[in-house]
């Protein structure tokens, strides 16, 4: 098996910590809130120093997020500073970035609103198409693969070796697949960020984001834009995460085992439109999705259709939460067309949950319009 197809270690995970334990010491982490250190005499490398600089609870989540990612991982307070930081951490004035122009909308208007005013040039492909043109005199080329919320894929592999190839730096957003659905780093990228917010927290309660990459100088300067910008997560936040990390591979498969299903049926169901799911033999991304992803994801888009159709279907659907974020145990669902995503009025994003799977295909199959 190739290696960007190997599940991260989940044992090994769980018993990360227990690893460095001495007798009579806690199994779970504790809780660090503090903003001063005990600091006598001059500062020493390795020491806490300050809150804005580092915290023991970040440290103890890191590991383990740089554990999954195979890379050294850094915390943010949620996943727009995570792809902010790596951003800050790449481009300078008078830079080229390459955006996905059918990706998160966040992300685009973070580059248009902000970037641009500072002199970097800000430029968008649609993600299934992403590689053509080339790479030439751009400086950072952000990828989602699937791209939220439509689906659609790119190479990974060839896209990142591309960009190395023309002098860029590839930052690769994956989001909506965490390191048990897909290895981004594995597959070339330079730089993986992610909304932790989402599935790895799992249970709707924190916003966190992270970086990671194994080059050394590039985390460098994301650790410093963390601490001079003071983009700095809570401790109390920072252990949530710790422990809904060490559940994420159970809901992750609950999750996909989930999706795969429903997304077969809702496939020949006679109200669905059309259909977006990577892991369907008729979907157009499903020989990549089984080349670069090992699970094909827990989101399905579905098209209704109209507007009041996706309305009430969200609506009415006993088992679904209406809610503009995913990754949450509780399966939800939104019209993405309410933010102005380009997709058809009656699209829904759905996020399929950890519920059984039979109560919660009957709610579906009985909300559909």
């Amino acid at each position: 098996m190739s290696d960007h197809l190997k599940a991260p270690n989940a044992a090994g995970l769980l018993h990360l910590r227990g690893e460095a334990l001495h007798k009579g010491e806690p199994i779970a982490p504790p809780i660090t809130p503090a903003s001063m250190f005990h600091l006598p005499g001059d500062p020493e490398p390795g020491l806490a120093v300050y809150g804005r600089n580092g915290n023991p609870t970040w440290e103890i989540t890191e590991a383990a997020l740089g554990f999954l990612e195979d890379a050294p991982a850094l915390l943010f307070p949620s996943g727009m500073a995570a792809l902010s930081a790596a951003l800050m951490a790449v481009l300078k004035a008078g830079d080229r970035l390459l955006l996905p122009a059918d990706g998160y909308y966040v992300s685009r208007r973070f580059g248009e609103t902000f970037l641009a005013r500072f002199g970097v040039t800000v430029e968008a492909r649609p993600t299934a198409r992403l590689g053509e043109g080339g790479f030439e005199g751009v400086a950072a080329v952000l990828i989602e693969s699937p791209s939220n919320p439509g689906l659609d894929l790119v190479d990974i592999a060839a896209v990142t070796a591309a960009v190395r190839a023309a002098g860029a730096v590839s930052i690769v957003d994956n989001t909506t697949m965490t390191p048990f659905g897909q290895r981004p780093l594995a597959l070339g990228a330079d730089i993986v960020v992610a909304s932790d917010t989402k599935a790895p927290g799992g249970h709707s309660d924190l916003l966190m984001g992270h970086v990671s990459s194994q080059d050394e100088g590039l985390m460098a300067r994301v650790r410093e834009w963390r601490s001079m910008s003071g983009a700095i997560p809570s401790a109390f936040d920072a252990w949530l995460l710790h422990r809904s990390l060490e559940t994420l591979e159970l809901r992750f498969e609950r999750m996909c085992d989930n999706a795969e299903a429903i997304a077969a049926r809702l496939a020949t169901h006679p109200k669905v439109r059309a259909l977006r799911y990577p892991g369907l033999a008729s979907d157009p991304g499903q020989a990549l999705a089984r080349a670069q992803m090992r699970r094909p994801g827990f989101l399905i888009g579905l098209t209704l259709e109209s507007r009041e159709a996706a309305e009430r279907f969200i609506a009415t659907c006993a088992l679904i939460t209406p809610a503009t974020s995913f990754g949450g145990v509780h399966t939800s669902a939104e019209r993405r067309a309410r933010w102005g995503d380009d997709v058809a009025t009656g699209f829904v994003r759905l996020a399929v949950g950890t519920e059984p799977l039979e109560p919660l295909w009957t709610a579906i199959d009985a909300a559909l319009p």
